[in-house]
């Protein structure tokens, strides 16, 4: 998490000089508008005064949101962005980002969010990497800005009054999309834990059948509009909540960057009557462990959802006694997905605890070995998908997409077991799994029998070098008292009680914090190279 808090926001009346039409882009066959830009054109004629965002107590309604983003694709048109084009968006939460990543759809443009947390050389890579033309971005960012620019950026956008200003002067582009559903819509990095972030395209029918098929899967009710989450906009949490928001017509509550604050995102749960939401593990934690949760009204709450890294059981059964009203959802898949592939609903939550559900709609899975052999129901296997969902490709790596696809599958890299009902459960990301002695040793399951011993706050499991088993587990400790950590005697006989000898831990390492990525999710190459 950031250790800043976010910049002051700066809004301004909605006036707008009278639209200008122009000539739409010619591109294809017309009649087939349904990408993101025109989802947004449909709810500003439909229901123009429906609220579309709130964000740090500013609104948009359909219409505002609409005429804003016919303006600053105007804005974009005329520095010379068109279709094709990528725009990199470099922002904290706020409703400029939600515009621009809007306006990217309306002119056909791409669009590469980019992480706020990377530095000026991370940032730099992914500007060049993408080819971005544009980017929009704001004054907290002006120092990695300045050292990260790329030849290939033509044009800078600043939220504040340069944006604003651009606004108004802009002639509106049309409302019409330019892209077809098959061309690109976003450029999303992926997290990069195992090595240089590589760019998921996802397309316009990527993002929208997500939509589509959560909305079917899930069963959400008309009146269900009201969405929150808790994931930073540049990811595909974010992204895919927004556009699934966008889809029916409702309301996005966007969360503030910076340090998550559970009391802070309780009262905004309660005072919109937010019906959905989203959060990791980690903010479920702290939501949870909330002292006074129970004065707040959060009746409105129908599905509370979780995902993007392993949450402990005993999290869970938390979760389902705390929010008996709600159902709890377990969301499961990765950026390259759109991002979800497997879903536990509300009904299941308490039946199937720990696993995380059947395949989504438009999702077709498998369970393979390293030769693309199904593996028996009940053994572990690479879970692997193709469908609708599934990205086109990894932006301008031919190889690495020919490898991902290798079988004409897409290879997610998790390891799984299928239960006799058809329900997942996952074991370890593949090269996160321990080879001790000849033996298989999945992290996630040590890790969620670690997750329960009483000094224990966080643990990660790794493996480290063994002159004679090759590899041992390693735990690696967050004590819930710094004065008075578990010993790694007291780690291995806490195992030894619960699972076999060899995945128990041989060492114990206390830390203050693990480190995470962005996504939240543990950075255990950075564990390896402290420990290994």
């Amino acid at each position: 998490m950031l250790d800043r808090e976010p910049p002051a926001q700066h809004h301004y009346p909605v006036t707008f000089p009278p639209r200008i039409e122009v000539p739409m882009y010619e591109s294809g066959p017309t009649g087939r508008g349904m990408a993101l830009g025109d989802q947004l054109a449909r709810h500003a004629r439909r229901t123009p005064d429906t609220t579309a965002l709130v964000f740090d107590g500013t609104s948009r309604t359909y219409r505002e949101l609409d005429e804003r983003v016919s303006r600053l694709a105007g804005a974009l048109r005329e520095r010379g962005i068109g279709p094709g084009d990528r725009i990199a968006v470099l922002s904290l939460n706020n409703l400029e980002t939600v515009e621009s990543y809007l306006a990217s759809a309306r002119l056909g443009a791409i669009c590469v969010p980019v992480n706020f947390r990377l530095t000026a050389p991370e940032v730099s890579y992914v500007l060049a990497d993408s080819g971005a033309a544009a980017l929009v971005t704001e004054p907290a960012f002006a120092d990695v800005v300045a050292a990260a620019r790329t030849p290939s950026l033509r044009t800078v956008l600043v939220v504040g009054d340069d944006y604003e200003q651009a606004l108004r002067a802009a002639v509106p582009a049309p409302e019409e999309s330019t892209a077809d559903l098959d061309a690109p819509a976003f450029v999303m990095y992926t997290s990069g834990t195992t090595g240089k972030p590589k760019g998921a395209v996802l397309t316009h029918q990527n993002v929208l059948m997500h939509a589509f098929s959560t909305i079917t899967h899930l069963g959400v009710p008309a009146d269900d509009r009201v969405g929150m989450s808790g994931a930073p906009l540049f990811h595909i949490a974010g992204a895919a909540a927004l556009a699934l928001n966008l889809l029916v017509g409702g309301t996005s509550v966007l969360t503030r960057s910076g340090r998550f604050d559970p009391a802070e995102t309780v009262g905004l749960l309660a005072r919109h009557r937010v019906s959905n939401c989203f959060f990791v593990p980690a903010q479920w934690q702290a939501i949870c462990a909330l002292p006074d949760l129970a004065r707040h009204d959060l009746s409105a709450l129908r599905r509370i959802s979780w995902g993007a890294s392993p949450a402990p059981t005993a999290l869970l059964r938390r979760m389902i006694e705390l929010f008996p009203q709600a159902q709890v959802t377990t969301m499961f898949g990765q950026t390259e997905c759109s991002p979800v592939t497997t879903v536990l609903r509300g009904e299941d939550a308490t039946r199937k605890i720990g696993s995380v559900g059947t395949p989504m709609l438009n999702v077709e899975v498998r369970v393979v070995d390293d030769d693309m052999n199904d593996v028996p129901r009940g053994e572990v296997g690479e879970i692997v998908y193709r469908g609708p969902m599934v990205m086109k490709e990894y932006w301008g790596k031919p190889a690495e997409t020919a490898e991902a696809f290798r079988g004409g599958w897409f290879h997610s890299g998790d390891l799984v077991r299928q239960d006799a009902d058809g329900y997942f459960y996952v074991v370890d990301r593949k090269k996160d799994m321990i080879i001790s002695g000849g033996e298989n040793i999945y992290c996630a399951e040590v890790e969620d029998v670690l997750d329960g011993h009483p000094g224990i706050a966080e643990v990660a499991l790794i493996g480290v070098p063994d002159a004679k088993w090759g590899e041992v587990p390693l735990a690696v400790v967050v004590p819930r008292d710094p004065g008075a950590p578990p010993t790694a005697e007291e780690v291995e006989a806490w195992c030894r009680e619960r699972l076999a000898g060899y995945k128990c831990p041989r060492r114990t390492a206390i830390v203050p914090e693990l480190p995470r990525n962005p996504s939240g999710k543990v950075l255990k190459t950075s564990l390896r190279a402290k420990f290994g």
